[in-house]
């Protein structure tokens, strides 16, 4: 039997001790398996790993999705739904959802149109009126929030039925339709087409502007998050909001700056249809609020809060912008579309929680 050394007696020490003692380990092994780990612990991985099974699977069976063009065509359809995403992506990082993201887009068009085309006026004046409603719905939606505690889901949810009814009984009763009426010949829709609906010109190539802001706004919310104490607090509210408060983090004010982010890429999503369409139907937008969401939690933010990026978020959206094109292009039943995404929101979460797991018992 193996004698138990008395503590005045010291313990062998084990066979090859040196080999495994931590100062011994090579410091490039450490840095690998460090790399490695910090990778695999990001939040997008898993969206990323996805990302490029489409990628190849499309490529593989859809001849049209190798071209330059289709790839335009998937960039535009990624980017009006991530433009959407990097707000929603911050707010689900926040510990918080809107419901009323996808009606509150044709809210915003529909305020716009309808302001300029019966008062007369430059189309810009329609535009800052839709900036200060979609603004003001974000701000009711976090103060809401945060005074009442009730979950921001069933919030939001009320707000998205009213504005779904709103939309379709004032719209009728100002134009005596669903829809506005054009506004292609008011004064100031060139110059805001410019900015909101063109089409730019890379080499080559030419996407549409909403992909350049896409990047934009990725990229800021990117640079807010990793390099801002907005995006400190923004980490510390949806993680632990009780614990964010005692350090002296203003929980409030971040959660309703959040909803109000939200309003605003709503605003410019719902001026990019109105200015590339010329006129907005009332009925519009329903269901697109899940499609933000599942483009987030398919990037990696996490449903409970205080965990996802920008980044990962572009990523889903990319995701549903090569999915939705590449059944057109494969030929297949555009009925799929939906199934395909919600075979890739299940597969993208199950993936995300493996990777995390198994990188903590590292």
């Amino acid at each position: 039997m193996t004698r138990v050394p008395t503590p005045a007696e010291p313990a062998s020490p084990p066979h090859n001790a040196a080999a495994s003692a931590p100062d011994s380990v090579p410091s490039s092994r450490v840095a690998k398996r460090s790399l490695s780990r910090r990778f695999l612990n990001r939040p997008e991985v898993g969206s990323l790993m996805g990302a490029v099974a489409v990628f190849v699977l499309f490529m593989a069976i859809a001849e049209p999705f190798r071209s330059l063009d289709a790839f335009t065509t998937v960039l535009y359809a990624s980017s009006t739904i991530g433009i959407m995403a990097v707000a929603v992506s911050l707010l689900m990082i926040g510990g918080e959802f809107d419901l009323s993201a996808g009606v509150g887009v044709v809210t915003s068009a529909l305020a716009a149109a309808m302001f300029a085309f019966q008062f007369s006026t430059n189309v810009w004046i329609g535009v800052a009126v839709a900036l200060a409603l979609s603004l003001t719905i974000g701000f009711v939606n976090g103060l809401i929030v945060v005074k009442t505690k009730l979950p921001s889901f069933l919030v939001t949810l009320a707000m998205f039925m009213m504005l779904q009814g709103l939309n379709l009984a004032v719209t009728r009763a100002v134009t005596g339709s669903v829809s506005t009426q054009s506004i292609a010949n008011m004064d100031g829709f060139g110059s805001a087409q410019a900015i909101f609906a063109t089409n730019v010109s890379i080499g080559e190539f030419s996407v549409r502007i909403t992909v350049l802001w896409w990047i934009l706004f990725v990229a800021l919310a990117t640079w807010i998050l990793l390099r801002t104490k907005v995006g400190n607090w923004i980490y510390a509210a949806g993680g632990n909001p009780d614990a964010a408060r005692a350090v002296g983090v203003p929980v409030n004010f971040t959660k309703i700056g959040l909803f109000m982010s939200v309003g605003f890429m709503a605003w410019f999503v719902g001026m990019h249809q109105l200015f590339r369409f010329n006129t907005v139907q009332s009925g519009e937008g329903v269901g697109n609020e899940l499609l933000f969401i599942a483009a987030c939690v398919i990037g990696g933010c996490a449903l409970m809060g205080g965990w996802g990026t920008a980044i990962g978020a572009a990523i889903g959206a990319l995701i549903f912008g090569m999915t939705r094109m590449g059944i057109v292009f494969a030929g297949w039943n555009a009925d799929l579309f939906m199934f395909f995404i919600g075979a890739t929101l299940l597969v993208a979460t199950v993936l995300n929680l493996w990777v995390r797991l198994r990188t903590a018992r590292r």
